[in-house]
């Protein structure tokens, strides 16, 4: 979750753009304010980084966390990178 007017939604986005690119994974930004019930539920605390259901981290980029969720992700799905390759379903990371 991010807004677009929220400098440390740029530098979460920033340092998350690598990890992804290294494990082949997409980013979708979901803007909070885009949507009442969204900008309800999170109010300022932007940015928030979900796996799926699974909050990873909220205002700072826990990288540790985001690379161990990815392993974790790999190692339960062997043909992760695979999948990737040919557009299978991977783990969204917004």
């Amino acid at each position: 979750m991010s807004r677009s007017w929220c400098h440390l939604c740029d530098d979460l986005l920033a340092g998350l753009a690598p990890i992804a690119a290294r494990f082949g994974v997409p980013v979708d930004v979901i803007d909070v304010d885009s949507d009442p019930a969204l900008e309800a539920a999170h109010g300022e605390r932007v940015p928030v980084l979900f796996a799926g259901e699974i909050e990873l981290c909220h205002y700072h980029l826990d990288a540790d966390r985001v690379v161990a969720e990815l392993d974790a992700y790999r190692a339960r799905v062997p043909d992760a990178a695979a999948d990737a390759e040919v557009g299978q379903r991977r783990p969204d990371f917004g």
